[in-house]
Parts: structure tokens; sequence; C-alpha cells
């Protein structure tokens, strides 16, 4: 519900001037604590691999992660603490949905080759 204030005499314009400057700084700390949010969630979020495995919709166990690593089929960055991951590079790697791993592609393009030896292309 929204509170008015009404001036009905030059009397009663200090306490109407008290009751404004009382919203103009409830607005300013609500605005100053969305502010703080908003920086927050813009500092990038690091997650070791327990909180990647609780972050990922599948919830994989950590040898699952371990073996997406191996392929490099998910970004990681190695760090003093081990294995992290950086909260916006794994929601955009998660948008792209299943990627294949460098490994496998070699692979496929090793035996596309060696099926059009012998032929034209």
């Amino acid at each position: 519900m929204t509170e008015t204030f009404q001036v009905k005499s030059l009397e009663e314009m200090p306490r109407a001037l008290t009751y404004l400057i009382e919203k103009v700084d409830s607005l300013q700390e609500t605005v100053n604590n969305l502010r703080k949010k908003e920086r927050a969630n813009e500092s990038p979020r690091w997650m070791n691999i327990d909180e990647l495995c609780a972050y990922h919709p599948s919830h994989p166990k950590k040898q699952t992660v371990y073996e997406w690593v191996s392929k490099k089929t998910i970004p990681y960055h190695k760090m003093t603490k081990g294995l992290m991951f950086l909260q916006s590079e794994i929601d955009e790697w998660l948008k792209r949905g299943a990627q294949k791993s460098e490994e496998e592609l070699l692979q496929e393009a090793k035996a596309f080759v060696l099926s059009k030896k012998g032929k034209e292309v």
C-alpha cells in the first residue's frame, strides 16, 4: 500500500520535508543494496570439483568430471588447489550442449581420411 502525505498548511512543511528526506534515504539504501548484489553477481565465481558436481544439472560423480577433464570436454583451470571451474564458462559449456572432445574429433578425422584414401575426392 502506498503511503501518502498531504500538506494542508505552511506549518506542516517541516514535517513534510522530514518525511520526504526519510523516504529518499530509504530509497537510496535500497538502491545501494541492489548495486552491491549486482556487483557480487558480476565477480567471477570459481568452483572446486565438489561444487561443480553439485552445480551441474545431472550432479555427476567426481570420476565423470575427471574423465571430462582428461578428454578436454569441459572448461577447467589447474590451480594450486587442484582443478577449478569458472561458473560462467560452465554455464556457456552447458548451453552449447554435449560436444565431442579433441581426441574424438581427431579420431573421426583420421578415420575419414583413411576411408578416402584410394578414392577420388
